[in-house]
């Protein structure tokens, strides 16, 4: 079936739902969600949003926006993050007046707590800077977002594959996508597309991510010739419950909680003495692998405790129920009386498609525009979070980048018609889902997706060396040979999972040789990505973007400047 909207928003988690708000007056919009909206990953989101309010103390945007450069390890581009820092008041009030329910201050002002790397005086203590709703922030925005779209008659197309991007005449003109319930395809016509559909955890075994943050959008941008930016820095948050990768939030760590090794110690005050618990995530996550690798583990096992017991019941059950209804329903432990064991868990991708300030795709490094194809979020790089995201700025990000998005589209489609498009693209996903369920194969989905997780939990997360990075490159390879011969079992038309798994699984494998190819490319260690045979940063080197192409041999790297405005890159310390 076709059908035709004036603009089609792939992703329906805060930065897609943002655009569509900004665009549904005066627009035929569409949002293509692989889930129902509100089932969107950007709702599990728990610490908050960071904006310089100063509502509890003294804050300022030149300070954040000191924090957010130095959090990048100077790789974001500070014209950029100078765009977000100064626009975080504005994107809060308005959430505000949405209707989200803020947690407030006994004087009624929006209550804001410590987050990891945030500070005043430009790094000399730690600030309040970070907007909440108790710990479920990620949620309620999305609920108010959504609520918004519906009042807004936004069209929505949930549980929808997006299969393949369409160009007509060089420019991005649809896309076609695949109806889980019926397995029908649909061609969606539209003036312009935004790409809005998270990361790419699930490649990870050990990850915060939902089941339905697989990446895929990556690799069909890159199979087109985009480069991907930067996917290289990929962020491991450091308290995911043990062992099973669920979120423990920073703002268990912002409202007092503290890592403990098997001594007792609080043992962030060897890597962070300033900030101690919060630091960056990049220095904790280091901080925790490092005291488990020197034995100083819990009972000899590879996690260490988040202690929370000196917060008391009252402030726990008020600020952080969420969490403690996930240790006490996963775990069975009560984290009133007992410490939470952590261990670092893949949860953010720095990098991804290259983007304008104005979410318009970029195709190379000398910054052409591709023609009616945006993104945002955490699918694109702006890149405002360079080697390492520091904590709330993600929800910022998606706002404040989705919103712009939204203006630059519905100025970017005036007067333009959309060109007829070829039934061809629904004919080449037709006969790509038809080889794929013909197929008589040896190979099965499960065994080379837990091979390839395996693989980057080996070779691409915390510590890297050039070893195994090439010896990941070289793993991963012969998963993608495996992967020709797959078989799919369920020939059916109706919810048929295992097909959508198939060729999530197929977009996946590129994605981590683009990711290993990245790292092993990059032989300094900077932000989330250290290399242990080299250590130390190299901004001689590499104080520049990674730039990852297809192309006949494989992946090829090229590199574009750092945008540097105001802040020379200094020694990164905490």
């Amino acid at each position: 079936m076709i059908f035709t909207h004036d603009i089609v928003i792939v992703g329906a988690g805060l930065a897609g739902l943002r655009a569509a708000v900004e665009v549904a007056d005066q627009t035929n919009v569409a949002v293509v969600s692989k889930v129902f909206p509100t089932r969107s990953h950007s709702g599990v989101a728990q610490g908050g949003i960071t904006a310089p309010l100063g509502n509890e103390e003294e804050d300022h945007w030149e300070w954040y926006f000191f924090d957010t450069v130095k959090g990048s390890d100077y790789l974001g581009d500070q014209d950029a993050i100078e765009i977000m820092v100064k626009d975080a008041p504005r994107a809060i009030y308005e959430l505000e007046h949405m209707g989200v329910p803020f947690s407030r201050t006994s004087e009624g002002k929006i209550a804001q707590r410590n987050f990891g790397g945030h500070t005043r005086d430009y790094g000399k203590k730690p600030v309040k800077r970070a907007c909440y709703a108790a710990d479920h922030t990620g949620r309620v925005v999305l609920d108010t977002l959504f609520d918004q779209c519906l009042r807004h008659q936004v069209k929505f197309y949930s549980e929808h594959y997006v299969l393949s991007l369409i160009f007509e005449e060089g420019r991005c003109s649809g896309v076609v996508t695949y109806d889980l319930a019926t397995g029908e395809l649909h061609l969606l016509k539209a003036k312009a597309v935004l790409l809005a559909t998270g990361g790419c955890g699930k490649i990870y075994k050990t990850t915060s991510n939902s089941r339905s943050t697989t990446g895929e959008m990556f690799n069909l941008v890159y199979q087109l010739g985009i480069p991907l930016q930067d996917m290289e820095f990929v962020q491991f948050h450091p308290t995911g419950l043990y062992p099973l990768g669920i979120l423990v939030s920073e703002a268990a760590r912002g409202e007092g909680g503290i890592l403990r090794n098997r001594l007792g110690e609080r043992f962030m005050e060897r890597y962070a003495p300033t900030v101690k618990d919060l630091a960056a995530r990049d220095v904790v996550s280091r901080a925790i692998l490092t005291e488990i690798r020197e034995k100083r583990g819990i009972a000899g096992k590879d996690y260490v405790h988040l202690d929370l017991t000196h917060l008391g019941e009252e402030k726990i059950s008020e600020k952080l129920w969420e969490i403690a209804s996930f240790v006490r329903i996963y775990l069975g432990i009560d984290p009133v009386y007992d410490p939470i064991p952590v261990q670092p868990t893949c949860h953010y991708m720095m990098g991804g498609i290259p983007t304008t300030v104005d979410g318009k795709v970029l195709s190379d490094e000398k910054g052409s525009i591709v023609q009616g194809l945006y993104a945002a979020g955490e699918s694109a790089c702006v890149s405002v979070h360079g080697a390492n995201r520091l904590g709330c700025n993600s929800l910022l990000d998606l706002l404040v980048f989705g919103r712009r998005s939204g203006l630059a589209m519905e100025d970017g489609i005036k007067g333009f018609e959309i060109p007829s498009i070829s039934i061809n693209s629904l004919k080449k996903v037709e006969e790509k889902i038809k080889r794929l369920l013909d197929h008589q194969g040896k190979e099965k989905i499960d065994p080379i997706k837990q091979g390839m997780q395996r693989v980057m939990m080996d070779y691409g997360s915390v510590f890297r060396n050039e070893e195994g990075l090439k010896k990941g490159i070289e793993e991963i390879r012969i998963l993608k040979e495996r992967y020709k011969d797959i078989e799919i079992v369920d020939k059916g038309k109706h919810f048929n999972f295992e097909l959508m798994e198939a060729i999530e699984l197929g977009h996946q494998l590129e994605l981590s040789e683009v990711i290993l190819f990245s790292a092993l490319h990059r032989r300094e260690s900077r932000g989330a990505h250290f290399r242990e045979d080299f250590p130390m940063r190299a901004d001689r080197y590499y104080l520049k973007h990674t730039l990852i192409y297809p192309t006949a041999k494989g992946p090829g790297v090229r590199y574009k400047p750092v945008k540097i405005t105001r802040f020379q890159p200094e020694a990164r310390v905490y």
